[in-house]
């Protein structure tokens, strides 16, 4: 038994690190993330706290109207592609 519970320790710890997700690396002809951020401030977002390159476009949360949001934004221009109030 006592061979078992290494092999098993190290079985638990390999699969439990396969669920942690990274994210993703901006494409080379992705807008560089301060002017996203700038564009996202002149829409109204103040205090950006989370931002980063995730499943294809910008992703974070910030606060906008006093209210904190969760946004995409889309990697080519920054636009605003989604938003919504961060519960």
């Amino acid at each position: 038994m006592s061979v078992l519970k290494p092999a098993l320790l190290a079985l638990l710890l390999t699969a439990g690190s396969a669920g942690i997700a990274l994210a993703d690396k901006p494409g080379a002809d992705w807008m560089p993330a301060e002017q996203v951020k700038q564009k996202l401030m002149a829409a109204g977002y103040t205090d950006i706290t989370e931002f980063e390159a995730d499943d294809g476009h910008w992703e974070g949360e910030g606060m906008k109207n006093g209210v904190k949001m969760e946004f995409h934004a889309d990697p080519k221009t920054g636009a605003i592609i989604s938003e919504k109030p961060d519960k």
